[in-house]
């Protein structure tokens, strides 16, 4: 396989007519612009200069440089730009997709430590993960862990989930099924409250309920909102309960615009992850989405 240096030393030769003259503009020594010249003439099979007080190029000499000049100086350029953009003081970019509540609650308020240019997606954690090995988005920060080639999950996070309500609700009947452990009570009194539902699959609600209640909910949402934000604003004005993470609700809680009714008998907690395609993206972007989470880890 030919050198691309006998093709540069070709040329500075070819534009020069002499071996020195090349030497100094290819910061290499004489000798090895003799060698490199040699190589490449051995390696096409045909002389390419006369050897006089000058170099001339023969007609093949003539010929190979007219079919390598343009590509040669196309690579320089792309070289000279590269170096360019990497000496600029333009910052990276990270493309990162996550649950908007979590970037909401959590991520928003570190933007300016983060050195970077960032592009945010929001969505499921499902739809996200898949625009990973398109190389659509860099990082996910992921509610769940779904299989794939190449995809590294890195925890950042754990959320508890809880049961919060209107500050107006009157709970004082459920607290003394709770203290009595009367579980069985305790489901049927949440049953019948107004419920608020992030998803129509009722996915925070059924994974509290397995845990507490061995059992799938019997829940008819009166509402389905896909912003928690949302519904735990709607709540402080419209009478219902809900399934959120605490650091979601917590802001509610201590403003008692809302009510924390109950944590569960058994803690209810998830991990969140960052997630990357460990073949799509650098040590520096990684370290720089680092960045963003670090107060979390």
């Amino acid at each position: 396989m030919v050198n691309l240096e006998w093709y540069r030393t070709f040329k500075a030769v070819y534009q020069t007519g002499s071996l020195t003259a090349a030497s100094k503009i290819l910061f290499i020594s004489q000798p090895n612009v003799s060698q490199h010249l040699s190589a490449l003439e051995t390696h096409v099979g045909k002389l390419l200069f006369e050897r006089k007080p000058r170099l001339v190029p023969t007609d093949y000499g003539k010929l190979f440089y007219t079919r390598i000049v343009e590509s040669l100086e196309k690579l320089e350029e792309v070289e000279t730009d590269f170096r360019a953009i990497c000496h600029s003081a333009k910052l990276p970019v990270l493309r990162i997709g996550t649950v908007k509540e979590f970037f909401q609650a959590v991520s928003v308020k570190y933007l300016n430590e983060i050195p970077a240019d960032l592009i945010i997606s929001f969505g499921l954690t499902k739809d996200l993960i898949t625009r990973l090995p398109r190389g659509e988005i860099d990082f996910v920060i992921a509610t769940q862990k779904i299989e794939g080639k190449n995809l590294i999950y890195e925890p950042i996070f754990k959320e508890e989930f809880v049961i919060v309500g209107s500050s107006s609700l009157n709970t004082s009947a459920f607290n003394k099924l709770v203290k009595k452990k009367d579980w069985g009570l305790v489901e049927d009194w949440l049953l019948d409250q107004r419920w608020f539902a992030y998803s129509s699959d009722l996915a925070m609600i059924r994974r509290f309920w397995l845990k507490n209640f061995s059992k799938r909910p019997a829940i008819s949402p009166g509402f389905t909102i896909p912003d928690m934000h949302v519904i735990l604003t709607a709540m402080v004005s419209s009478e219902g309960v809900t399934i959120t993470a605490d650091y979601l609700a917590k802001e509610f809680l201590l403003e008692n615009k809302l009510k924390l009714i109950w944590k569960g008998h058994f803690a209810t907690d998830n991990t969140l992850f960052l997630v990357y395609d460990k073949t799509k993206v650098t040590t520096e972007q990684i370290n720089l989405a680092r960045v963003l989470l670090k107060h979390n880890l």
